[in-house]
Formats: structure tokens, sequence, C-alpha cells
């Protein structure tokens, strides 16, 4: 698996990491099995960085991950973790709950650091506690050993420049924004955070499934037509004997400014998909195509958190 320099932090990341939140079965109900055996396919195939959060499963994601890792080298793999978000609607930021929640997912994933912590989702709170009060206690974590790198995570592009105007991070992660439908991430983002050396990371090159030939899930909140272009570019996609889930993950993994894009998985085949596409040359004369077919509803996406945060 190629790798890439996660901005200044001196890590070096796998071009498509591992996203365990169908370890919470936050799309379908999985079995133990399937659990155990996609971690390990993934870092087999060099996926070695793995994305998750107390959120995924409500804690079920990081419980999975921590039993299918227990018998691989802690050298082996990175793990990315997150904090703020626990349910729906329950977010908490405060300094008390950043030092209960880095040791519980400590204990749950059964290791004595992580490698990246975020905070997860930081557009659904009044944002300024963020940079008064989370982050620093997140920097107390790190000189303490628990944490090698920090960070947040979210989905409206005002949310980067609003924290690193104010504050320094590592890195960061944005999703669904870096797609062959959206690309707003790297149109109106990505430049700034590469100015100050943030790291930069991006998840759901399928776009949680709406640029695959899998059912929807119900929570999806882009508009009709975003999903009937999408389903033209399914189409479009079959007739040329490929399939839009493997353009859309070669396109999202090809651009050398995102360090690594995660994908999620609890079907081990699935995964091991991924890595031979990877190996396959993106096919330009069927991107131009889909492309042509999105463009109509390019970087059109949906409201997230808080109004003021958008």
């Amino acid at each position: 698996m190629q790798t890439r320099p996660l901005g200044t932090t001196g890590l070096e990341v796998p071009i498509l990491s591992f996203g365990a939140s169908s370890l919470g079965q936050e799309f379908r109900k999985i079995t133990i099995d399937e659990a155990m055996s996609s971690v390990r396919v993934a870092i087999d195939n060099g996926m070695r960085l793995i994305d998750t959060s107390p959120f995924y499963g409500r804690g079920m994601s990081e419980i999975m991950l921590g039993l299918a890792l227990q018998d691989i080298p802690r050298d082996d793999y990175l793990l990315c973790t997150k904090l703020g978000r626990y349910d729906v609607g329950h977010f908490d930021f405060s300094a008390r709950r950043v030092a209960e929640s880095v040791d519980i997912s400590l204990h749950r994933l059964s290791t004595d650091h992580l490698d990246i912590m975020l905070c997860h989702d930081i557009e659904f709170v009044p944002m300024q506690q963020i940079v008064d009060e989370t982050i620093p206690a997140l920097r107390q974590a790190q000189q303490a050993g628990k944490i090698r790198f920090i960070g947040f995570s979210g989905y409206p592009q005002k949310i980067f420049r609003f924290i690193c105007d104010q504050t320094d991070v590592d890195c960061v992660l944005n999703y669904n924004q870096y797609t062959l439908q959206n690309t707003r991430f790297t149109d109106e983002t990505v430049p700034y955070l590469q100015e100050k050396g943030i790291g930069v990371m991006h998840a759901g090159p399928f776009s949680a499934r709406l640029l695959t030939d899998a059912p929807l899930p119900p929570w999806l909140k882009e508009p009709e037509n975003v999903r009937k272009a999408a389903r033209e570019a399914v189409a479009c996609c079959r007739e040329h004997g490929s399939s839009l889930a493997k353009l859309a993950l070669q396109f999202s993994v090809a651009n050398p400014v995102i360090a690594t894009t995660v994908a999620g998985s609890a079907n081990p085949n699935n995964i091991r998909q991924w890595a031979e596409w990877l190996e396959e040359p993106l096919d330009e004369d069927l991107l131009k195509n889909v492309l042509k077919i999105f463009s109509a509803v390019k970087n059109i996406g949906h409201c997230e958190g808080l109004p003021e945060n958008n």
C-alpha cells in the first residue's frame, strides 16, 4: 500500500485507511466473525490506519476493534478515534469529558496510546468551546503520552478556518466532500490547510453509499437531484463493464493532497476488492463521462450542525 505524509506529524499513512464505523452496526447488523475478519484483512492489505469513534455503535465499534486487534502487534497499525459525540444528539466537549473519553477509548481499544484523537462533528456545538477548552484538554492528554496527535472532524467547510485561525492542530478529517460529485474540501479548504502544515484526511469516498449500487441508508441527506445523478452514473459504469464504487474509490485516493482516504466495511470481501482496485489504472474516459453526469449537481451537499457553523 502506498503511503503519504500526514502534514508535519511525521506519520506515514496509507493512502487508503480502514473506517470501523461498520463495526458499530451503523449500516447493518454484523457478526463478530465479520468484525474480526474485516479488521485483519484491512491490515493484511496495508490499511494500517484505523478510524473509529465512541459514537459508532455507541461504543460497540471501539470494543469490537479492541477485540480484533488484541493479537496484532501494536506497531502494525495506527489508531485514530474521536471524542465529543456520543449519541445522535449527545455532545460533550468539556475538559472533564475529554479526560474521561481518552481513558475510556484506551481501555476499549486495549492500548496505552492513541495515534490520533479528533474532536468529532464539532459543527453541532458553539465552536469557540473547542478552541478555548477542548483542544487545551487534548494537549494535556498529549503531554501525558496518551495521544500522539490531535485534531477535529466535521462536514461544513467553515469549521476548518474557524478553528485553525485561532489555534494549532495536527490534522483534520472531512467527509463526503472529496468525491466524484462533491469536491468542496479540495476546492475551498485543503490549500489553506497545506499552508499551515496540517495533515489532511478525508472519509467517505462512496458518500454514504450514494456512489455505489447498494441500498442508501435512511439518514442520507442528499437531495433527489443528486440521487438521480448517482443512479445515472451507476448505469453508465455498468454499461462500461465497471462499477461506480470502483471509480469513486480510485478517484478519491488518486489525489496526492489527501494524505489518506477512509473507507469502511464489515465485509472482508469488499476490503480485498478495494485493495485490488487500487492496483488497477483509473479509466480516464469513464471518469470524464461520470463527471459530466454529476456536473449539474456538483458540490451540492447539505447543512450539518448549527446554522451558524455552515
